[in-house]
């Protein structure tokens, strides 16, 4: 089965979609997420504030905060394998993601 891990840096909630000033490119991602879910993908999700222990145990995410720091985060991986450091998914990207999954329509929202 594959898979995506993220590793989100601290915030409020575990998604990010939280709070008053809400970050329009953190709902795109929310809802990207929810689609590879749906299309039979493993989606897992660790924020740094809510589960350090996520980031203690995986020794790729401890290696790179440990050698980088937070500004690392989000780390995406991908099958395991390092996709994103440092940022979240442009909307080509997710749009990429979307078709590489076989989701239906593969839109850029």
């Amino acid at each position: 089965m594959k898979s995506i891990q993220i590793y989100d840096p601290p915030m409020c909630c575990s998604t990010g979609i939280c709070g008053t000033d809400i970050d329009p490119a953190m709902i795109r991602f929310a809802s990207l997420l929810k689609q590879l879910s749906n299309a039979g993908i493993q989606v897992e999700r660790h924020n740094l504030g809510q589960q350090p222990m996520a980031f203690v145990s995986n020794p790729a995410v401890k290696a790179l905060l440990d050698s980088e720091g937070t500004d690392a985060l989000p780390l995406i991986f991908w099958d395991g394998t390092v996709q994103l450091k440092g940022r979240y998914p442009t909307d080509a990207e997710r749009a990429e993601w979307r078709r590489a999954a076989g989701v239906e329509g593969a839109s850029v929202s």
